[in-house]
């Protein structure tokens, strides 16, 4: 579950070299530190069956640094109830640091290495090095906490595994196939539109593109003043309109041999964007919407501006979707059948893979590992979940008769009308690392009553896109800086062929960019994909 913009990307060149320094004997680096994991002396007896931290013997307070490679990140601990027990029941006091790329590359090259590191780019040369800075988690866990194996995924520990077969870094929101397989993720996509509009012009079919433009100019003359279809702000990728839109219309991940598929060119894609094209012209897609940034698309969902919207992110607008609602009974935004297949592919919608988001790493510089360690295994525990997704038991929620969670009057009112006193003072649902959206499902107050519709109608529509995960080419090689270019000239192509002014336009455009995959070398990318999504089948054990 995605929870802000993942275009945290690493600065490639600066960081192979703080990483040679690192690997060369650098302050930096693996070799300054020990070798091998410190010894518990008497403080506890590892035991399988019970967490460390409720074995520690250790009385003084541990201080540890924690470093997260994004600015937005809260970096507040002990302050608020959710942390506040974190510090009471581990004896442990984190410092948080913030950076941007510049200041995790400083680490590597300068020495000063925090405790752990969180990064959010498994693909990235960060990553991709950790066994020269960080500890193996498997050591760490037969060392320290062999309880971890029971609350940590196999299969997600199994997917990060390298070359040296451990396993370094572990990642919030990381859904298995028994993840999806057990129905509680919910959809994050939607076509959804507003309920009273859908009413009005009398509830049609809008599965067709024929049937999608009539709906729309009915919405055109019968509500002058909405914008009849808006989609998330495109910024510098495709917003809601490409992975995403793709996925709502089935498209397939892979090509008939099971190598690598360009779904920008699949036929039904194509005959969509067309579509939206058509109602472009039309007028019933505004120019403001490609120029919206984030903040003016939320503005819009708020009050309701948009008649109908293809949103990729339902969670991340809840809060904007229940604003509007509140406001406006009878008008909220409902999800309905839209746009579908061409050729009868039914939907696939994706949600966080087995990827995850945020990968935390413990550092080979880490002044107390055995610690860390025992933080892991807690906060991805039952107990450590509970407690950031729903605080603590009897003083912010209960347990009804169903055995559902849900919150205590006075905290459901500060969630509802008071955002920002509940953030402050309970963090519930924001300390997120090792979060997991199947925690979600203990309580129909995880999600505001707003998306709870939405995510009802995706329910079945789910579908893992494994294969298709950490498949880029590597950092820093040509195949990488020609995959920046073309998708790069996707991006602009995209807008180019709903804004198009002509059907001659969109075809000049369409083969505008298939020339740029000519000219980037696009053959040996797909190879490249393809031998990628290979080996991501052996290791989930796919045919």
């Amino acid at each position: 579950m995605k929870r802000f913009a993942k275009g945290i990307k690493l600065s490639s060149a600066l960081l192979a070299v703080a990483l040679t320094v690192s690997a060369c004997g650098g302050s930096g680096g693996s070799n300054t530190a020990s070798s091998e994991l410190p010894a518990l002396g008497d403080r506890y007896t590892p035991n399988a069956d019970t967490p460390a931290w409720q074995l520690d013997t250790k009385k003084e307070t541990t201080d540890l640094t924690w470093y997260v490679n994004a600015d937005w990140w809260n970096t507040d601990f002990g302050k608020d109830l959710v942390t506040k027990k974190i510090k009471e029941d581990l004896n442990v006091n984190i410092k948080f640091i913030t950076g941007d790329d510049t200041k995790l590359n400083t680490f590597f090259a300068g020495g000063d290495m925090p405790d752990v590191i969180t990064v959010f780019d498994s693909n990235s040369a960060v990553a991709q090095k950790a066994s020269t800075w960080a500890w193996p988690l498997n050591d760490l866990a037969e060392k320290y906490d062999p309880y971890f194996n029971k609350v940590a995924a196999q299969d997600t520990i199994n997917w990060f595994q390298q070359k040296d077969g451990k396993t370094y870094g572990y990642p919030d929101y990381s859904n298995t196939q028994a993840d999806y397989d057990s129905g509680d993720i919910p959809a994050k996509q939607a076509f959804i539109i507003r309920k009273d509009v859908y009413e009005a012009i009398g509830k049609p079919s809008m599965k067709t593109p024929e049937e999608f433009i009539a709906a729309m100019n009915k919405i055109k003359v019968q509500f002058p003043s909405l914008t009849p279809f808006g989609f998330n702000a495109i910024g510098t990728g495709s917003g809601s309109l490409g992975d995403g839109f793709q996925d709502y219309l089935g498209v397939p991940l892979e090509d008939k041999d099971g190598k690598f598929y360009n779904r920008n060119l699949d036929e039904s894609y194509l005959a969509w964007l067309k579509t939206l094209n058509t109602i472009y012209r039309d007028g019933a897609i505004s120019d403001d919407s490609f120029a919206d940034d984030g903040t003016a698309f939320d503005e819009k969902v708020k009050s309701g501006k948009y008649a109908a919207i293809y949103l990729d992110g339902t969670p991340q607008q809840g809060g904007n979707l229940q604003v509007f609602m509140s406001a406006n009974p009878g008008k909220e935004y409902i999800a309905i059948d839209g746009p579908q297949s061409t050729v009868g592919n039914q939907p696939i919608l994706n949600q966080t893979g087995i990827t995850g988001w945020m990968i935390s790493y413990i550092t080979k510089k880490a002044k107390d590992p055995a610690k860390v360690m025992q933080i892991f295994t807690y906060l991805l525990s039952d107990e450590g979940q509970m407690l950031m997704n729903f605080g603590i038991e009897g003083e912010t929620y209960k347990k009804n008769a169903d055995g559902k969670v849900e919150f205590l009057p006075a905290i459901k009112d500060l969630q509802e009308n008071n955002a920002d006193k509940y953030k402050k003072e309970y963090r519930i649902g924001e300390f997120i690392f090792f979060g997991h959206d199947r925690y979600k499902a203990l309580s129909d107050d995880s999600f505001p009553e707003s998306i709870r519709q939405m995510q009802e109608w995706g329910k079945g529509k789910l579908t893992p896109h494994f294969i298709l995960e950490n498949i880029n080419p590597d950092p820093g090689t040509p195949e990488a800086r020609s995959l920046t270019a073309i998708d790069t000239t996707w991006y602009s192509t995209m807008v180019s062929l709903i804004r198009s002014k002509s059907d001659d336009d969109f075809n000049k455009s369409l083969d505008a960019y298939k020339k740029a995959l000519d000219d980037n070398n696009w053959a040996k990318i797909v190879e490249i994909r393809s031998e990628k999504m290979q080996k991501n089948k052996e290791k989930l054990g796919m045919k």
